[in-house]
């Protein structure tokens, strides 16, 4: 369902990680990846295909947003997992080069932490002034 929808939106098709673990499309030159994932009886989110089906992923994988494409709803891959998976991917599968644009799509992820953490209010930013401390009778 998801590849022909995106093939008929205009992207093609990349050869890569068998099909039953992940799918990688192009649109003009924008690359793409939607990585397919399973859960094991414990409730873990594992590969759900390919050599490295059953294979657990990084907690708090998919405690990000949820996505939606049409009326299809997935969960997305949090920042923070997808920094963990960029930086060990060439670790998790020795032979598979470090890509520049894993080190630049590490970068933008990490300024946008930076800058939500910044927009985030302090725990008593949310809080109407504490006037009513000071009208307390001591006793």
């Amino acid at each position: 369902m998801l590849t022909h929808a995106l093939l008929r939106s205009g992207w093609e098709r990349l050869p890569g990680p068998p099909a039953g673990q992940q799918l990688d499309f192009t649109e003009q030159g924008e690359e793409s990846s939607f990585a397919l994932l399973d859960e094991d009886p414990c409730g873990h989110v594992v590969v759900a295909g390919g050599p490295w089906a059953g294979e657990r992923w990084p907690e708090g994988m998919l405690d990000g947003t949820v996505g939606r494409i049409g009326a299809r709803v997935c969960p997305v891959i949090s920042p923070a997992a997808q920094i963990e998976i960029k930086r060990m991917m060439p670790v998790w599968v020795p032979g598979r080069p470090r890509r520049p644009k894993d080190a630049q799509d590490i970068r933008v992820l990490e300024a946008a932490l930076r800058t939500a953490a910044r927009r985030r209010p302090r725990a008593t930013e949310h809080l109407p002034a504490a006037s009513w401390i000071s009208g307390r009778s001591k006793g």
